[in-house]
């Protein structure tokens, strides 16, 4: 069943089309992970088991009978748990909201289940989804699959779909990115994770921390997982496209800009170190490794981007953060703080600049196809050394901020075992720009294929 249960949604899928599986063998089965090794990962705030084995039965029946409503009916998700479906429970990660019932579904959740996927659980969010780390001080940190002995952090804000789908508790699942909150679980957990462009999937249904950022995104086995379940979820009245054609075409002759020296130097040593090898085999593999000079600084854009997010957080959650009374995580509440005395007009001059700095930065890279940099500048922390001061998003912010999206994979491992991430980021709507190029890096190498400690 392990391998089963490790397998990417395509070849599960290839194997329901043959008849060698069931959806309620594939269900059971993860459900069997969840029992063996959910509390100790703490990657569930809720599974709907029962739930989860009738929808299964019932595909089993509807695809036996014929009405088989596509590739993916019968195959399990988990959802973190800020995205609403109605009459469940629908916490955003905060201790405040633990009995908060959702009165509307989510259009994604929607989308997901006209597919005809069955909904495992809810997974485990950092509180209001205002953090980089995947720490929750009362509703629990979920637990790092890479390290067996040692509780490291797994990356938020959406860690508990990011540890889910690296220990095979699930196939595939969705989180939300603001800042970095879809890759950068993937990139601590060994997974690959798609931050799409702002638009290309609905909102609608889940909770917003900052709106002109928020964006859902797939975290999944490998590449085209990601594109797959992309190209279920997307849908908000924007642009769609069927992200999978042209996915297998290779990289060959592609223009691929790399990081600049100066942001190297935020990079610990190992994690550059792969981020250097996967740049000598893209371009082993036939693509032009070019330089790009950045109209900012990352750091600049991690203020910028932070000052946004802060505004908007305290416009949506300030009324909670500001009561003592409650029960709020002491590393949340100053993040969304932050945002408390910001003026309208201060508001109003960072979004009109934001527009400025995305026209500087989309002139800076014309002529290139993709921007590489490694996904976070270390591999996952452990929990007790991590100053929540900082940030871990210092490589992912700028797609955020610019509007871009971007890919995130495994690239390699350090001498600790722990799991390194490349990030292919890709101009607004371009999706399939930045999914084919890290399908070609994925298939030269080994990385996907590899299971973690606690699996």
């Amino acid at each position: 069943m392990d391998s089963l249960t490790f397998s990417p949604v395509h070849e599960l899928s290839a194997l329901m089309l043959a008849g060698r599986v069931t959806s309620r063998v594939l269900t059971d089965a993860y459900l069997a992970r969840i029992e063996a090794h959910g509390e100790r990962l703490h990657a569930f705030v809720a599974t709907y088991a029962d739930e989860a084995r009738r929808a299964a039965d019932a595909a089993d029946q509807a695809i036996a009978a014929g009405y088989r409503r596509g590739p993916f009916h019968g195959i399990p998700v988990v959802l973190k748990d800020n995205i609403e479906m109605a009459g469940r429970v629908t916490t955003g990660g905060s201790k405040h909201w633990e009995h908060r019932v959702s009165r509307t579904t989510a259009h994604l959740v929607d989308r997901l289940i006209a597919a005809g996927l069955i909904i495992l659980g809810k997974t485990h969010s950092v509180e209001f989804a205002m953090g980089s780390f995947g720490t929750n001080q009362y509703m629990g940190t979920p637990r790092n699959p890479w390290d067996s002995r040692e509780h490291r952090a797994p990356g938020g804000s959406s860690s508990g779909t990011g540890v889910a789908v690296a220990a095979a508790l699930s196939p595939w699942g969705v989180g939300t990115d603001t800042g970095g909150s879809v890759r950068i679980p993937a990139s601590w957990c060994g997974v690959t994770g798609l931050k799409p462009t702002v638009g290309r999937v609905s909102t609608h249904g889940v909770i917003a921390l900052a709106n002109t950022l928020d964006t859902p995104g797939p975290i999944c086995r490998d590449v085209e997982d990601c594109a797959i379940l992309f190209d279920v979820m997307q849908g908000a009245g924007g642009p769609r496209e069927d992200v999978t054609v042209g996915l297998k075409r290779g990289i060959r002759g592609l223009v691929i800009a790399q990081l600049p020296d100066p942001e190297r130097e935020q990079v610990e040593a190992e994690v550059l170190a792969a981020y250097d090898a996967s740049l000598a085999l893209m371009k082993s593999l036939g693509a032009d490794i070019v330089d790009v000079t950045l109209p900012l600084s990352f750091d600049e854009i991690g203020q910028r981007a932070g000052r946004i997010i802060g505004a908007e957080g305290y416009a949506n959650v300030g009324h909670l953060v500001e009561d003592p009374t409650l029960r709020i995580d002491d590393a949340v509440r100053p993040r969304i703080l932050l945002g408390k005395n910001m003026r309208s007009v201060e508001y109003i001059q960072l979004l009109r600049d934001r527009e400025a700095h995305k026209q500087a930065w989309n002139r800076a890279f014309t002529g290139i196809d993709a921007f590489a940099l490694p996904t976070t500048a270390t591999a996952a922390p452990l929990l007790d050394e991590i100053d929540q001061a900082g940030i871990a998003s210092t490589m992912t912010r700028p797609a955020n901020y610019v509007d871009w999206c971007a890919v995130a994979l495994p690239n390699g491992f350090t001498t600790k075992g722990l799991p390194t991430s490349l990030q292919l980021a890709c101009p607004a709507f371009d999706e399939r720009m930045a999914l084919r190029t890290a399908w070609a890096y994925e298939q030269a190498t080994k990385w996907r294929h590899e299971r973690p400690a606690l699996a």
